[in-house]
């Protein structure tokens, strides 16, 4: 990972304090909640309590000209400086969003970031902003964190692109990837730790009511069935179930959904996962309230609810049934083992 180096941080005017300064590029149709997240921990970071000075860490919006962007919600983000030294950055951090951002090139955000990558400036991308990393020749060699929700049918339009899709980012030498949603705070943090310490990262998540810092091998929220099929039916069959956790559709419904019957269906999915849909869907299902009752302090029964469980109980039995140990137990063990790794 190269580091800022000093005599730069004192090189640019505006620069004359920061510690640590990121300029951002967005992507048509980018996710406002990826960039926000990732700005936010910036600003709690830049200044004492909640003042949002940029002292400590400063930020700019980059454009080609200052015509806003509009993000995938409708919302406009207007850029605030056009496209400067690149230099003037300890990192460049490219915005995406919904697939059809990435529709249209921008030559000028391409020989940007590629002037950028020549002169050593970090770059990083943000849930699609990776694959426009790819697009422009940037990612050749690295590995790049790509969201699970980016199914296979759309990665192979990105040949060559080593896709990670089993943690929240990936950091690979001078390339910075993160999956987006969440973890961009998560992935920010990890800068502000590396440039200003772990109080002011620690600071930002707390303000932002995130309990704790993720590093980049904590996995994505999703069961890594949905990855592992090539099968058309089979990949819109998974979505569906994962769109539908808390209501769970039938399989008849599902089946309908993508224009076909259930026996066909279900023939996909033995032949392909040796399963039924109704066994993967309860798999989904557990695994997304494995992953909650791990990583938050929400109550068994507000698990078992969003995972279209009747109540805790039904939850508890068919985990069970399934791993061996309750829902209770799971916390205890897992409190046993935190307080295990205390000093």
């Amino acid at each position: 990972m190269r580091l800022a180096h000093p005599h730069r941080l004192n090189s640019h005017p505006d620069r004359m304090k920061a510690r640590l300064s990121v300029g951002f590029l967005l992507l048509p149709n980018f996710t406002l909640c990826a960039f926000a997240n990732f700005i936010d921990v910036l600003r709690l970071a830049a200044d004492e309590g909640d003042r949002s000075r940029q002292i400590n860490c400063r930020w700019a919006v980059l454009g080609q000209t200052l015509e806003p962007v509009r993000s995938s919600c409708g919302i406009t983000i207007q850029p605030t400086v056009r496209y400067s030294d690149p230099e003037d950055y300890d990192y460049l951090v490219v915005v995406g969003g919904l697939v059809g951002g990435l529709s249209r090139r921008n030559p000028e955000m391409d020989n940007y970031l590629k002037a950028a990558a020549r002169r050593g400036v970090p770059l990083v991308g943000l849930c699609t902003g990776s694959l426009a990393l790819h697009r422009a020749g940037l990612m050749e060699g690295y590995q790049c964190c790509v969201s699970w929700y980016h199914h296979d049918d759309f990665l192979a339009g990105y040949e060559g692109l080593t896709p990670v899709t089993d943690r929240i980012f990936v950091v690979d030498r001078d390339r910075l990837t993160c999956s987006g949603g969440a973890s961009s705070a998560h992935l920010a943090a990890f800068l502000v730790e590396r440039h200003l310490g772990r109080a002011p990262a620690t600071k930002s998540l707390h303000i932002m009511m995130i309990s704790e810092a993720a590093m980049g091998n904590t996995p994505q929220p999703a069961s890594a069935m949905d990855v592992r099929s090539k099968d058309p039916m089979i990949r819109k069959s998974l979505q569906l179930m994962q769109d539908n956790l808390d209501v769970p559709l039938s399989i008849n419904d599902i089946a309908k959904r993508i224009a076909t019957n259930r026996k066909t269906l279900e023939r996909h999915f033995q032949a392909e996962l040796a399963t039924t849909p109704q066994a993967a869907y309860l798999d989904l299902r557990l695994d997304h309230a494995l992953y909650l009752l791990k990583g938050t302090s929400r109550s068994v029964a507000s698990i078992a609810a969003e995972c279209g469980f009747c109540d805790s109980s039904h939850l508890s039995r068919l985990l069970k049934r399934k791993t061996g140990i309750t829902p209770i137990a799971l916390r205890e063990r897992l409190t046993m083992e935190a307080a295990r790794t205390l000093p």
